[in-house]
């Protein structure tokens, strides 16, 4: 298990210095942005060249399809279809291996299908890989949630939140199934419940029972987040300690890895990704699969925060710890979806 998430002023870098500490505005940023000049006929040209020669043109590969956003890659691909009447993931996953490989053909997909395909094959893999369904489903929002569920349908002709019923146990299934409705209130916040929020909260921690667990998981799975920011204040004057210490000292398992996610999701969610990358890279062993999932899924939403919070927590850079520890092709990769130069850092 990872170690616990500093909570507070340390994990998050928000000190409690007034009664409805506001979260800090910050201009959302991805590292993937619509490539101008775009011509799809062009890129699909170049694409195919390099895939059909007698050896793989990788550096081509990397060169367009990580400088040009999701939708434009769905033209190329499209583009790629009429012009050789084949599929473009099918050729890359063909010529492609190994990790390069799933970098490349996870470019390939449209952000719900994305979030699709890493569910299906963390709930149906040989061992269910329940941090990828953490990592995913405490951190997307109603409409998101929506989308990934029909592309989930569509795909694999199965209901997401049946497999997470068949895949999953106990109160760790029933709070991802609760995020799986995508139901949480948005845009809504009433100062007057949050002290009564905070109170079941408090009290969920300290008695621990199934009623207890399961009014827990209600606030945090539907609550919107500028209610839970008033009501985490709430629980820290009612407490005198944050709710991520407390969530820690009463859960474990997964269950608590889950709650902790939701909390630090809603407070600051490129902190949560900086830190969940960092444990990925630093861990016992580099968690491939961690580290590319979130540098797809976060590429044109808020990797450029992200990066920025890594280097603030931990001292060096994200670009610097993913050229450390990743090689070859699949490095160059990766720190093209990252972006920037070293001497940005």
């Amino acid at each position: 298990m990872e170690p616990h998430v500093p909570s507070g002023q340390t994990a998050l870098g928000t000190p409690h210095c007034c009664k409805w500490h506001v979260p800090r505005k910050l201009l959302i940023q991805g590292t993937i942005f619509p490539a101008p000049n775009f011509n799809p006929i062009t890129d699909a040209q170049l694409l195919g060249g390099a895939l059909q020669g007698i050896s793989c043109e990788k550096d081509v590969l990397i060169d367009i399809l990580t400088q040009r956003c999701n939708s434009q890659r769905l033209m190329i691909a499209e583009a790629y279809r009429d012009m050789y009447g084949r599929d473009l993931i099918t050729d890359l996953k063909e010529n492609l291996s190994h990790h390069f490989k799933e970098v490349m053909v996870g470019l390939m997909y449209p952000p719900a299908s994305y979030d699709a395909h890493e569910l299906w094959h963390a709930l149906k893999g040989v061992d269910t890989e329940e941090k990828c369904l953490i990592d995913i489903l405490a951190s997307r929002s109603n409409m998101e949630i929506f989308q990934m569920k029909e592309a989930y349908l569509m795909q694999y002709n199965n209901d997401l939140q049946q497999d997470i019923d068949s895949e999953t146990s106990g109160h760790f299934r029933d709070t991802l199934m609760n995020l799986a409705q995508g139901t949480r209130m948005e845009g809504y916040a009433d100062p007057s419940t949050a002290a009564q929020d905070a109170m079941i909260l408090w009290e969920a921690c300290q008695q621990k029972t199934g009623e207890h667990k399961n009014l827990l998981q209600m606030i945090l799975c539907n609550k919107s987040y500028q209610q839970l920011w008033m009501v985490f204040q709430e629980f820290q004057n009612i407490s005198g300690q944050d709710i991520v210490d407390a969530i820690n000292e009463c859960y474990d398992g997964y269950f608590q890895e889950l709650l902790v996610a939701i909390v630090l999701c809603v407070r600051d969610k490129p902190s949560y990704f900086a830190y969940r990358l960092y444990n990925a890279i630093h861990g016992l062993g580099f968690h491939n699969k961690t580290v590319i999932r979130i540098l797809i899924a976060r590429s044109e939403i808020d990797l450029m925060n992200i990066r920025q919070r890594y280097k603030e927590r931990y001292g060096k850079s994200l670009f610097h710890d993913i050229k450390h520890f990743a090689s070859g092709h699949y490095e160059s990769a990766l720190l093209a979806i990252c972006a920037g130069d070293a001497e940005d850092y």
